[in-house]
């Protein structure tokens, strides 16, 4: 994903800066209290240009992909944005075959109608962010039990919702901050053609893969470019062969000057998600309940995938996207418990609750205010940490393991529709039904999912308890197949007809009730989502002490310190971070310098491996030091640097920008040594990575030769 973080405005305004430059995730619109320190570390704009909704500002060049899944930005007043590599992965794979590999060959759209639409690809354009604190809270007496409260929140949202976009185009949506202490209206477009229109080769645009995924110094080129096109009238519309691009209000001018240590940068972006206001028993359960859970399903399950992939191009290319989103968090999570025990982070939680403890107990009006936060937290986590180590290990390994399963159930309830001839609106729901089944069987193999299975029950069986297994391992596999997985599996595949698309596409002919009751891996599905609903059932209770718990906790840390000013969780809203361009020390005697260059992309080089292979071309273009105006002065060419701003997930893609707002580089990584930082902030470790604009630029322009996309953008020295 994803709401959370703010308490009295007057108070915040009121409240002094923080003295570090380089954390928290600020909401635009309340910029001007972060206006001093960010002056004094070099910025050149002003509050107002960075957000407006009288004028063009850097607000409406930043996009966010699929409501907040990754960042983009515009580059040109026609509609052209970057972001990451990755965050386009899925759609170039999706335009990738054994014939025509985009993943390994790259791809430059030469003119716009060349250019590929993805259907289901968005563009989330901000208009406006509203506090709706006030209208929300006051609706809400004292004493109101946490269930009513919700209700009555989202009664509100709903209204103000409708309110704003009546009438309109618009979307919009009521975030929750911190911790239900704040609430803001945020309004948006939404443009739904969204075109390909260049990526690098895989061994440019993910160079080092899972090896250096998370890692610093790191030498990849992390980009791809879409654009966005819109209705004639400018208007948001689906794809259409009539559609036009679309003209931002701004777009970001390129910085060619490049940058030097000290130097002041700023992101904007949609970080997805944070949780710096976790107690100390909310930590240990992300530990156990969540990471350690995660990792342990992932590396099984990529395991028996990478056995099928290495033999074969096709499911390479099948399962590229899908092995790549499985092991970016399978890395994450072995990092942050790695990072979280060797800075000792539980201790430091448990040392902020007791001082908390104890500025509670000192006054008896906080106490009776505040006394109970505690205990409904630590209450909470421990009641729901089993339930949340069972669901961990049944979304990993049935739902997202067990591929066919999950394909059946998501088309059951059209099947079903579609095997009754009384059914009014039949052709649009088996027009949505096959096309959710080509999109499926595209990137499918049957052996590698049979094989995965028997692997993802194995796993399931010995980890969990018996109570939370899904009726289908305990009375088919336990009891009629006696413990025979591997029996139980291929039978199963032999019979169903989610797994083979011949026999899908038979069943389509005459869609059958009763033969779907009868297949095995429908069956299956449904135990396993049965059993979901069944164990998030038993996690109410727990959640509404745990939000109790933590409204009144965050509420009493900002009375405790009225001169802090606090920084709202990331919930994949926009926000900007601001810090300085700099290296960092993660260890005794190693020191990591800010900025690595393409003489390093040739020193990792490795023709038997494929995360270190090296394009021909980018190798000819090395040898003869043909970088033009991308160059720094000594003659070298910087493909990535590292900044301190404070970054998470959903900001993969966020423009880095100078002091003056140009285009300096694509965040898109954050550092092995700070992986707990989405649970507290390290200062001297955290690490924002960046691709470097001017290798961007050298790939479009000496690579690809795309002078038709150099040329759509503007530049300054």
């Amino acid at each position: 994903m994803r709401k959370l973080s703010f308490l009295l405005i007057s108070a915040l305004m009121a409240s002094p800066l923080l003295s570090r430059a380089d954390e928290g995730m600020w909401l635009p619109v309340l910029l001007e209290k972060n206006m001093a320190t960010m002056t004094d570390l070099g910025f050149k704009l002003t509050a107002d240009d960075i957000y407006s909704i009288n004028h063009a500002c850097v607000k409406d060049a930043i996009i966010a992909l699929d409501g907040g899944s990754c960042t983009a930005s515009f580059v040109s007043a026609d509609g052209l944005i970057m972001t990451n590599h990755h965050c386009g992965y899925d759609e170039i794979q999706s335009h990738s075959t054994v014939e025509n590999d985009l993943l390994t060959n790259g791809f430059v759209a030469r003119t716009k109608a060349e250019e590929l639409p993805n259907p289901g690809k968005s563009a989330w354009l901000l208009v406006r962010v509203e506090d709706v604190t006030e209208k929300i809270l006051s609706q809400i007496p004292d004493g109101t039990n946490e269930e009513t409260r919700d209700s009555i929140v989202d009664v509100m949202c709903d209204s103000i919702i409708t309110l704003a976009t009546d009438s309109t185009l618009f979307s919009a949506e009521v975030e929750g901050m911190l911790h239900g202490n704040y609430y803001y209206l945020f309004v948006y477009e939404i443009y739904n053609d969204v075109r390909l229109v260049a990526a690098p080769p895989e061994s440019v645009g993910k160079y080092g893969a899972d090896t250096d995924n998370w890692m610093w110094p790191r030498h990849t080129g992390d980009f791809s470019m879409f654009r966005v096109y819109c209705a004639p009238d400018s208007t948001p519309a689906d794809y259409s062969e009539e559609n036009i691009p679309y003209h931002p209000k701004h777009f970001l001018p390129i910085s060619l000057g490049g940058y030097k240590e000290n130097d002041f940068a700023f992101v904007m972006g949609y970080p997805g998600s944070t949780d710096r206001y976790f107690s100390s028993w909310e930590t240990e359960s992300e530990m156990t309940a969540v990471n350690d859970a995660r990792a342990t399903v992932r590396g099984v399950k990529q395991d028996s995938w990478a056995k099928f992939m290495d033999n074969d191009e096709k499911i390479r290319i099948q399962y590229a996207s899908k092995y790549a989103r499985s092991s970016n968090y399978w890395k994450y999570s072995i990092g942050q418990n790695r990072s979280l025990k060797r800075l000792h982070v539980v201790d430091k939680k448990r040392e902020q609750e007791a001082e908390f403890t104890k500025w509670v107990n000192a006054d008896a009006a906080r106490k009776a205010k505040y006394g109970r936060a505690l205990d409904l937290i630590e209450d909470g986590v421990m009641q729901n940490r089993a339930y949340n180590e069972a669901i961990t290990y049944l979304v990993e390994s049935q739902l997202y393991g067990f591929e066919s399963a999950y394909f059946a159930v998501r088309l059951a309830s059209g099947l079903k529709k579609l095997s009754n001839p009384k059914t009014e609106n039949a052709a649009e729901i088996r027009e949505m039904v096959v096309e959710r089944a080509n999109d499926f069987f595209k990137d499918y193999n049957r052996e590698v999912d049979r094989q995965t299975t028997k692997e993802m029950i194995r796993l399931f069986i010995k980890k969990v308890q018996p109570e939370f297994y899904p009726e289908y391992i305990t009375k088919t596999v336990l009891g009629k197949y006696k413990g025979n997985i591997d029996k139980f599996v291929d039978d199963a595949f032999a019979k169903s007809v989610f797994c083979d698309k011949a026999k899908f596409d038979a069943f389509m002919n005459k869609p059958n009730e009763s033969a779907m009751k009868n297949d095995p891996i429908l069956q299956a599905g449904n135990d396993i989502y049965e059993k979901y609903g069944f164990i998030s059932g038993l996690c109410y209770n727990g959640e509404d002490k745990l939000s109790e718990g933590m409204r009144l906790f965050v509420a009493g840390l900002m009375e405790m310190q009225p001169d802090k000013l606090f920084s709202p969780d990331a919930n994949s809203t926009m926000r900007l971070t601001y810090g300085t361009i700099g290296g960092y020390h993660p260890a005794d005697a190693v020191t990591y310098d800010y900025k690595t260059t393409l003489d390093g992309v040739m020193e990792k080089e490795d023709p038997t491996v494929r995360e270190f292979n090296v394009p021909a071309k980018l190798k000819e273009i090395w040898q003869k030091k043909d970088y033009g105006r991308y160059a720094n002065p000594d003659g070298t060419l910087n493909v990535c640097f590292t900044t301190n701003n404070d970054i998470t997930g959903g900001n993969s893609g966020s423009p880095v920008m100078n002091a003056r707002g140009e285009l300096i580089g694509l965040a898109f990584d954050g550092n092995w040594e700070s992986m707990s930082g989405d649970i507290i902030f390290e200062p001297e470790l955290q690490k924002c990575i960046v691709v470097d604009i001017r290798y961007v630029l050298l790939i479009l322009d000496k690579y690809f030769n795309a002078q038709n996309l150099i040329g759509e953008m503007k530049f300054s020295n």
